[in-house]
C-alpha cells in the first residue's frame, strides 16, 4: 500500500523497505479540513470558453495511473493526454511549483490532477496576484451534483471544502480501526477492548503475562494520526476566522500522552515504528491504525498468516458515547478552473471516485460510500481476515474527527523532528508535548497562519 498510500513521510530500510517504498509512493496527505477564509466563492467562478472537443490532460501518480488508463480504454471517444508525476508524495511541491509557472505563462495547466489534500489548501486560493485559484469549485454550476457529494463518507470531503465550496473529490480514506490478532486473543482468553481505558488495562496485562508482545507502536511518522487524532487532540484545528489552534495541553491531548506513556513504560507499546528495520510483526497483538494496515502491514510486511488478523471498531473514552478516529492517508482529484473542457474533466474525476467499475478493485478503501460497499464485497479485500471487516471499516469511515485540520504544512514534520528523537532519548510523551507544540506553532507561523494556543 505497491501500497496505495502516500501520506507517510517515513523512510524505512531493510526487510520492510520494499513494502514501505510502495506505501510512500501511494499514500497521500492525511488531514481533514474545517472551512477557512480567503477562497473565491463559487458564485464568482467564471469558466474559460468551453470546447467539448478539447483534449483533457490528466496528471496521476503511478498507483492511480491504471485507473485513468482504464477510463480511457472504456471511453475511447474522450481525447486524453495522461501524464505520470509524483502525486505530491512525501510532501512534494512539484504540482504547486508548476501551477505557479503556468499562472505566469498563462498556459500549461492540466485539466485534472491526483494530489494530496494539503494541495487543496493552496489550490483553492490564488497562487499569485492576479491569478485565479487552480481548483474549480465542483459545486459551482453543478459540475458534480449535490446528491453525489452527499454520498461520500461523513467528513471525508472536509479537506476539499473552503468557504462553503467543494474543490476536490476524495479518492480514498484511511480511517483508523483497532487491529488485533484474533488467534492470540482467543488463545490467551482476552476480550477485545471497546474503550481506551480497557485498551490501557489490557496493554498492562499483556506486559505482565506475555512480555515482548505489543498492543501498539508510536515510532512511525504518522503514529500521531492514529493516536492523538483519534483522541480529538487540537494539534492543528482551523478556526472560522482562519486562525489555527494548537493546544497540546488540552485534556484530549494529555489523556492520550498519559495512556501511551503508561504502556511505553510497561513495554507493551513500542517507541519504534512498525516500519523500522527488523521489527518483529509476530509479536504484535494489537495495533490502533489505518484501514490499510490489514493488507499492507500485517499481510505484506509482517507476513502474518491468513485467518488471524481482525478489525474492531474505533475505541471510545469512558463517559463518551460517540467514537472519534483518525485518518492516515487518502488522496484527492482536483479539476482545473482553467480547463476548456470542464465537463469531460469532471466526468473522469467522478468516474474515478464513484464508479463501481473502478472502486471494486481499488487498492485502498474508497471515500465514496456506495463504492466502499462494492469494495468490501470483493473477496480480495476481505478473505485474508479472521472476521468480517465491513462493520468496523464502515463505522470508522463516518467517525473520522474533522478537527484535525488540513493545513498548508505536513503534520509529520514536527512529530518526526521533535517527538520521535525525544522518545528515542527516553523522554515521555507528556514531557514532549510543549516542544511538539512549539514546533507546530513555528511551522504554522512560517506559512502565514495566525496561531492561538488556548
Amino acid at each position: 500500500m505497491k501500497s496505495p498510500l502516500l501520506t507517510s513521510r517515513r523512510k524505512a530500510t531493510g526487510a520492510l523497505a520494499l513494502v514501505t517504498v510502495g506505501l510512500l509512493a501511494a499514500l497521500t496527505g492525511c488531514a481533514s479540513a474545517a472551512s477557512t477564509g480567503g477562497s473565491t466563492s463559487a458564485t464568482a467562478f467564471k469558466p474559460v470558453t468551453q470546447s467539448a472537443s478539447s483534449e483533457i490532460t490528466v496528471w496521476a501518480d503511478s498507483t492511480r495511473l491504471p485507473a485513468v488508463q482504464a477510463y480511457q480504454k472504456s471511453h475511447p471517444n474522450v481525447k486524453m493526454n495522461i501524464v505520470t508525476y509524483d502525486g505530491s508524495a512525501d510532501g512534494s511541491t512539484y504540482l504547486q511549483t508548476k501551477v505557479q509557472l503556468f499562472d505566469r505563462t498563462g498556459k500549461g495547466w492540466p485539466d485534472l490532477v491526483f494530489a494530496s489534500p494539503t494541495d487543496v489548501t493552496w489550490a483553492s486560493q490564488p497562487t499569485s496576484k492576479g491569478a485565479v485559484p487552480f481548483a474549480a469549485p465542483l459545486d459551482s454550476g453543478k459540475l458534480v451534483p449535490q446528491a453525489t457529494l452527499d454520498n461520500f463518507a461523513k467528513g471525508s470531503l472536509s479537506a476539499c471544502q473552503f468557504n462553503g465550496n467543494t474543490y476536490c473529490l476524495r479518492n480514498d480514506i484511511a480511517q483508523v480501526v483497532l487491529w488485533y490478532n484474533k488467534t492470540l486473543m482467543d488463545q490467551w482468553g482476552y476480550t477485545v477492548p471497546t474503550t481506551w481505558e480497557q485498551y490501557e488495562a489490557l496493554g498492562q496485562k499483556v506486559a505482565t503475562e506475555h512480555p515482548g508482545y505489543l498492543v501498539g507502536a508510536v515510532g512511525d511518522t504518522n503514529s500521531q494520526e492514529s493516536y492523538f487524532w483519534s483522541s480529538q487532540c487540537p494539534a492543528q484545528q482551523l478556526q472560522k476566522d482562519g486562525s489555527l489552534q494548537v493546544n497540546l495541553q488540552a485534556k484530549d491531548c494529555t489523556r492520550m500522552a498519559s495512556l501511551l506513556d503508561t504502556l511505553i513504560s510497561a513495554k507493551s507499546v513500542s517507541t519504534q515504528g512498525f516500519f523500522t528495520q527488523g521489527f518483529d510483526g509476530s509479536k504484535v497483538l494489537m495495533a490502533n491504525g489505518p484501514s490499510w494496515y490489514g493488507q499492507y502491514l500485517f499481510n505484506s510486511a509482517f507476513k502474518t498468516p491468513a485467518g488471524q488478523i481482525a478489525a474492531a471498531n474505533p475505541l471510545t473514552w469512558a463517559g463518551e458515547s460517540t467514537a472519534a478516529t483518525g485518518n492516515v492517508g487518502g488522496g484527492v482529484w482536483m479539476v482545473s478552473s482553467h480547463s476548456k473542457n470542464l465537463k469531460a474533466a469532471t466526468a473522469v474525476a467522478t468516474w474515478l471516485t464513484t464508479s463501481d467499475a473502478n472502486l471494486t478493485n481499488a487498492p485502498t478503501y474508497p471515500a465514496y460510500s456506495p463504492g466502499a460497499k462494492s469494495w468490501l464485497a470483493n473477496p480480495a479485500n476481505k478473505d485474508y481476515f479472521a472476521t468480517d471487516i465491513s462493520g468496523p471499516f464502515q463505522k470508522a469511515a463516518d467517525e473520522v474527527w474533522t478537527g484535525w485540520s488540513n493545513t498548508k504544512f505536513s503534520d509529520a514534520t514536527a512529530w518526526s523532528s521533535v517527538v520521535l528523537p525525544g522518545l528515542t532519548a527516553g523522554k515521555s510523551l507528556t514531557d514532549l508535548l510543549p516542544a511538539w507544540q512549539t514546533a507546530i506553532v513555528n511551522e504554522a507561523k512560517s506559512v502565514g497562519y495566525t496561531v492561538t494556543t488556548k
